[in-house]
């Protein structure tokens, strides 16, 4: 028997188990047959099972909805029929209330990878790792900058610097700092800033990192443009007179002694005197203008003339350049280039200039070094870029003069100007590269370019 409402169908059963019941009293007491009652009664327990079972339904529904939620599996839907209009009540409410669950989720998904995909195309590099170090984020920007393809403990990074790790490991939340970490021969100039968080109880300590080594070194070159821009105004104003006048008093002094000559010899020596002064005066104030127009080299560099060229066919230029100078010195000097048929968009002349530049700055360190060797060598990374190496076995250049090897002014040589290595930065910027140096004292300094 089926019945189409939940109310009724209590009803009915009640009722026949109360009858139920009256019959077994009925055939105990009135008719004395005592094995059919034991039958009946078998039938009153059944229908007492089958009501309780029938009663707990909408507790095993309400089961069935709270462990849904609780394995998140909102996939079910709930099919209550032929119970009555209350149980299409909580039905509805059921699935509702599933349709809602599913509805967060969805947009919880949705941020999430909302989120994943900004942090992972997003410039900055992004590390976020808990106090033991496990890393949980590294996006793409990250993994570029440290040449990886993921990270999983954030100690790992000590194989470029144990620095870099300690700052990350110790600096506090909303801080900055700036760390130097060479990676593939390069050093870079880290900006670090880090903030933490708290996500089910875990410490969470995100960190952004920045290389601002192109930005510092711009700023810095910059700031180098302008002071020699004033100072070579300056000191070219104060000079040119002097030189001028120097001159003119040098001939002024060539007549006048020419007419004392004739009338008083003995004065001829002092004379001699004023007028060797006065051309010493004259060729330091001349050399003092040559010196700074040199300098003026720096903030005159002529924009690239760009033009697909053969690698090796700047290699043959500059060995035909400075083959004399190199036998002259006992020196060996090496090409190679990898591919063969490596080629750059750049100015020749000027990237010529620059290479000269290098190897002149190897043969002085190359002075009295017994076997000396410079090799020049071009290449692909293997992030595809184009480099070119000059390394020699001279005597190498100390920690402290490697952070100024570029700066304007300063040499680690009694013959030079300061100059060549800081117009060979300007030069490589120009062409949208970088240049950098690593020594070891006494084994081995080289000179990178990366285009």
């Amino acid at each position: 028997m089926v019945y189409k409402n939940f109310r009724v169908n209590c009803i009915v059963r009640v009722a026949l188990l109360a009858l139920t019941i009256l019959a077994l009293f009925h055939l105990i007491f009135n008719l004395g047959f005592h094995i059919s009652s034991i039958l009946v009664g078998v039938i009153i327990i059944y229908q007492i099972y089958l009501l309780i079972h029938y009663i707990e339904k909408t507790n095993r529904y309400l089961t069935h909805f709270l462990e849904a939620i609780r394995y998140a599996d909102f996939s079910r839907s709930f099919q209550i029929e032929g119970l009555g209009s209350s149980f299409d009540l909580l039905k509805n409410s059921f699935n509702e209330v599933i349709k809602d669950f599913q509805k967060i989720r969805s947009e919880k998904e949705e941020h999430f990878h909302y989120l994943h995909n900004v942090t992972q195309h997003i410039g900055t590099s992004l590390i976020a790792f808990k106090k033991n170090g496990k890393v949980e984020i590294i996006n793409n920007a990250a993994k570029k900058l440290f040449r990886i393809n993921n990270l999983k403990n954030i100690l790992f990074l000590e194989k470029f610097s144990k620095e870099l790790v300690n700052v990350l490991l110790t600096l506090k939340s909303n801080e900055k700092a700036l760390v130097k970490v060479p990676i593939e021969e390069e050093l870079l100039e880290l900006s670090i800033y880090t903030t933490e968080f708290k996500v089910r109880n875990h410490i969470i300590t995100l960190v952004s990192i920045q290389n601002i080594q192109h930005e510092l070194e711009e700023k810095e070159m910059e700031a180098w443009q302008k002071l020699i821009r004033v100072l070579t105004h300056e000191i070219m104003n104060s000079i040119a007179p002097i030189s001028s006048l120097s001159s003119t008093v040098n001939l002024m002094i060539k007549e006048i002694k020419n007419c004392v000559a004739q009338e008083d010899p003995d004065k001829i020596e002092t004379f001699d005197d004023i007028q060797n002064a006065m051309l010493t005066i004259h060729k330091r104030s001349v050399g003092l203008m040559h010196f700074v127009e040199s300098y003026r080299n720096l903030t005159r560099i002529p924009k690239p003339n760009f033009k697909i060229i053969s690698v090796q066919n700047i290699f043959n230029n500059i060995q035909t350049l400075m083959e004399k100078n190199i036998a002259a010195n006992d020196i060996i000097f090496t090409c190679s280039v990898e591919p063969y048929d490596l080629i750059l968009s750049v100015d020749e002349e000027l990237i010529e200039q620059v290479l000269i530049n290098l190897i002149k700055n190897s043969i002085r360190a190359l002075e009295n070094i017994k076997d000396g060797k410079i090799e020049m060598k071009a290449f692909l990374s293997k992030q595809g870029k184009s480099i070119i190496q000059v390394i020699d076995n001279g005597l190498g250049i100390s920690k402290e003069a490697l952070d100024k090897i570029f700066v304007p002014f300063f040499t680690t040589s009694s013959k030079g100007s300061g100059i060549g290595l800081s117009l060979s930065r300007q030069i490589v910027k120009l062409h949208g590269g970088t240049i950098s140096v690593s020594s070891r004292t006494d084994e081995e300094t080289c000179f990178t370019i990366k285009f």
